[in-house]
């Protein structure tokens, strides 16, 4: 999905073939965001306060289908107001229901949207580090979350197809391998619809708001339950050409949406307690995510689940009221408070698995109170050690978890069209493989994470970091695994001893047998004839991968927390145990919210830096990259 580029303004109401409604308003407003909308990428200004208001997607890119449909109703006995612009006034209509959906617009020539995507990547926290990098060598970029997380040069300054053409043949020439321009051609756009009173209106952009400020949301999207949301709802386009149902929502009262369903309502007191500490450092910190959408966070697991005001449970309530107003700080600004389901057994440093500077307090902590292992003595970059921790499963905070510890098989076909799509989401010019011949772990961190990987296919070898690994693999849990191959045996035929010895080979066995070939042909011309081996052939059928922990592993793990919480420990022992060094602190006007990390500019001739997606190659001649003048 992408940038829908109807008009760069709107002087007058479009015309619209007749729809038959009895009554309709036709006005288009600017695509640019109006009054409703607040800036995503500024500080919340009232810091000062321990309840800032903020803007939460719950419904992301409505309109993708042509028969999306919202019905949005206020809870017994009060009323919904819909505010908009018509013309150059604003206007407000008393409804007791909303109905939002979609009106296809046919444009009298079809458009052609393009724009430069510069990486591709499985989440924000890489795909920030990739655009400072960017940022860092001179080029104008920008976030965006299409399906993936995407860094896209700025559209404001390379906006004609020249411009972007010669952006993308620099980044080519100085070796960036993950560039590409995306292009789409509509003949008809989609325009947000909302019918109340009997009267349908064509607006862009409006807000609904009710008497008690709760509003229930029902969709038709199977997936999508209904649920009443705390606050006001706003509907506004987006960088996609599509729309974004808007909660604007007061802390408090999100967090009443998250914690419960974050870590569950049977969680300890305490661990609660740690959890809405965490939720709320983590929404005030990440306000910056959906800056190119105006707004500032998602509802699922991209940001924080949340489900608004459905499910509330008393635990939860209490521990968000018996912390109100309580951050997580280092050096009075906020953590990356990040959290995770399941560890494996221990926690990993930031950038073992996304790009980026480490984070002090993320470190590697062994996610038990009592001594099960020495990491400084057995570090888990050595497979032995890391095998011998995986079979460990007891003395853990985890244990007794189904997470904790886990297989999962994949045959070869699973693996090779997991690997296909990844490929093709970026482009990539080995999407089109056919076989996969081979997985091979490169590098593990001391923390046990797998940091690279190699694919081998017949069209040649991709390798694989940290997280990414994740997007491009459905069968680990976590990057904390090792992987087995499975071979199946199979009948030997009456010529296979000439057939190559490829069956039942592993990765690091093809390469040895491949230098060796060369050395050992005379002497096979000299030697006798072998006797057939009475071991029947195998071939390679698919590959298990046996590890544990469930997700990044960053921060506090929720199923660890239980154990720390039943043991009696307070939430900001927990919070310590997890992220050493840090200090709990009231929200107040005197917290940094985030810092941009200083960015070292990678040397071009470093062989270890071409090609990764996430650092830019060093322009040769920096003036061929070119942006337009500085926005004010």
């Amino acid at each position: 999905m992408l940038t829908r580029q109807v008009s760069e303004t709107v002087a007058a109401p479009r015309t619209i073939p007749p729809l038959g409604w009895s009554a309709v308003s036709f006005t288009v407003g600017l695509l640019a965001l109006g009054s409703f909308a607040q800036p995503a990428d500024a500080q919340i200004n009232s810091t000062a306060s321990t309840n800032p208001v903020l803007d939460i997607g719950v419904v992301q890119r409505f309109g993708s289908t042509p028969n999306d449909t919202l019905v949005l109703e206020p809870v017994a006995g009060d009323r919904l107001t819909v505010t908009f612009q018509s013309g150059d006034q604003e206007q407000s209509i008393t409804t007791d229901k909303v109905t939002l959906n979609m009106v296809m617009l046919p444009l009298e020539e079809p458009e052609v949207t393009e724009r430069v995507v510069i990486s591709t990547h499985r989440s924000f926290e890489s795909a920030e580090d990739s655009a400072n990098q960017w940022r860092a060598q001179g080029v104008e970029v920008e976030l965006a979350q299409p399906q993936q997380w995407q860094v896209w040069a700025k559209r404001d300054t390379y906006k004609t197809p020249l411009l972007r053409r010669l952006l993308l043949e620099n980044l080519k020439a100085n070796g960036s391998s993950t560039a590409f321009i995306d292009t789409k051609t509509q003949t008809q756009v989609p325009l947000a619809a909302f019918t109340a009173n009997g009267y349908r209106y064509v607006r862009d952009e409006f807000e609904i708001t009710s008497g008690n400020s709760r509003i229930q949301v029902e969709s038709n999207r199977e997936d999508t339950p209904t649920r009443l949301y705390g606050g006001d709802m706003r509907i506004q386009p987006n960088a996609y050409g599509t729309y974004t149902l808007v909660n604007e929502v007061p802390m408090e009262t999100y967090l009443r949406g998250v914690v419960p369903h974050e870590i569950g309502p049977s969680a300890p007191r305490t661990a609660i307690e740690a959890q809405a500490i965490l939720a709320r450092t983590y929404a005030l910190r990440n306000v910056r995510r959906f800056a190119i959408d105006n707004y500032q966070l998602c509802a699922d697991t991209q940001c924080q689940v949340y489900w608004g005001l459905s499910d509330t449970v008393p635990a939860a309530d209490t521990a968000i009221a018996n912390t109100r107003g309580q951050v997580l700080t280092y050096n009075n600004e906020l953590v990356d408070a990040l959290y995770s389901s399941t560890t494996g057994g221990i926690t990993a440093p930031f950038s073992n698995v996304w790009n980026g500077p480490d984070r002090p307090y993320l470190k590697a902590v062994v996610d038990s109170v009592e001594n099960v292992w020495d990491l400084s003595r057995l570090p888990l970059s050595d497979e032995a050690n890391f095998r011998s921790f995986i079979s460990r499963k007891d003395g853990f905070n985890e244990v007794g978890w189904d997470l904790f510890r886990w297989r999962v098989e994949n045959n070869l076909s699973e693996i090779r069209d997991d690997v296909r799509q990844y490929l093709n989401t970026k482009q990539h010019p080995l999407a089109n493989f056919t076989r996969i011949e081979g997985l091979e772990i490169l590098e593990r961190s001391p923390a046990g994470r797998v940091q690279r990987m190699a694919v081998l296919t017949d069209k040649g070898r991709i390798t694989l970091e940290k997280d990414e690994i994740l997007r491009a693999l459905w069968g680990p849990n976590s990057t904390l695994f090792y992987i087995e191959p499975i071979y199946e045996t199979v009948a030997e035929k009456p010529d296979s001893s000439a057939a190559p010895a490829m069956v039942g080979k592993s990765p690091s066995d093809l390469k040895a047998q491949a230098e060796s070939e060369s050395e050992s042909a005379a002497e096979d011309k000299q030697a006798p004839t072998p006797t057939p081996s009475t071991t029947p052939p195998r071939v390679l059928k698919g590959y298990a991968f046996i590890g544990g922990g469930y997700g990044h592993g960053v921060g506090m793990s929720q199923t660890g927390a239980y154990h720390l919480g039943d043991l009696g420990w307070s939430s900001d022992r927990i919070l310590e145990f997890y992220y050493p060094g840090t200090k709990l602190q009231l929200l107040n006007s005197s917290i940094t919210f985030w810092n941009d990390p200083e960015i070292e500019v990678p040397d071009a001739t470093d062989p270890d830096a071409a090609g990764d997606e996430s650092t830019p190659p060093k322009p040769s001649e920096p003036e061929e990259v070119i942006p337009t003048e500085p926005e004010s």
